[in-house]
């Protein structure tokens, strides 16, 4: 089973994760959660980082606020796929979150979502994750074709309710 890791740099981020878990379930991917701080906590998310792919992790998610160092110190201790997940916080409403996440050095790549952007995160991982799995590229094939649907019927309402 696709395992994914969603790893929060404080218990704040928690509602901000959540969309990107039931997301992940919904596809039928595990999902791993942990608290673990870039400062506060920086020896634990440095193993946590490492052991990630020996604990059948394929894909990490990264939330963090403000400095918002967790996704690149991840991304420095481990080979495997790390999506950023910007938090919106108090601070220039998460624009200093989304600006430290995509700075990344050459070499330590992280990709990058919108602030607060926890579905588009867990859909990055499917996606990634379907490249293994074949029945993931099925699931994420009908979920774009819901959406397809859900849209057309939106237009088909708009046209009766216009003309």
């Amino acid at each position: 089973m696709p395992k994914v890791g969603i790893v929060m740099g404080s218990i704040s981020d928690l509602e901000v994760v959540k969309g990107a878990k039931k997301v992940l379930e919904g596809f039928g991917v595990e999902v791993e959660m942990r608290v673990l701080s870039a400062h506060r906590t920086p020896v634990e998310a440095a193993r946590y980082a490492q052991d990630a792919e020996k604990n059948g992790i394929e894909v990490l998610i990264a939330a963090a606020g403000k400095a918002a160092h967790l996704p690149g110190v991840l991304a420095a201790y481990t080979t495997l796929p790390v999506i950023g997940l910007p938090v919106k916080s108090s601070t220039m409403d998460g624009l200093d979150s989304l600006l430290s996440i995509v700075q990344m050095p050459s070499g330590v790549p992280v990709a990058t979502v919108a602030i607060n952007g926890s579905e588009n995160a867990a859909l990055l991982a499917v996606q990634m994750l379907a490249l293994r799995y074949k029945f993931l590229a099925d699931k994420l094939k009908e979920h774009k074709q819901r959406m397809v649907q859900q849209v057309l019927e939106q237009d088909k309402k708009l046209q009766e309710e216009v003309i």
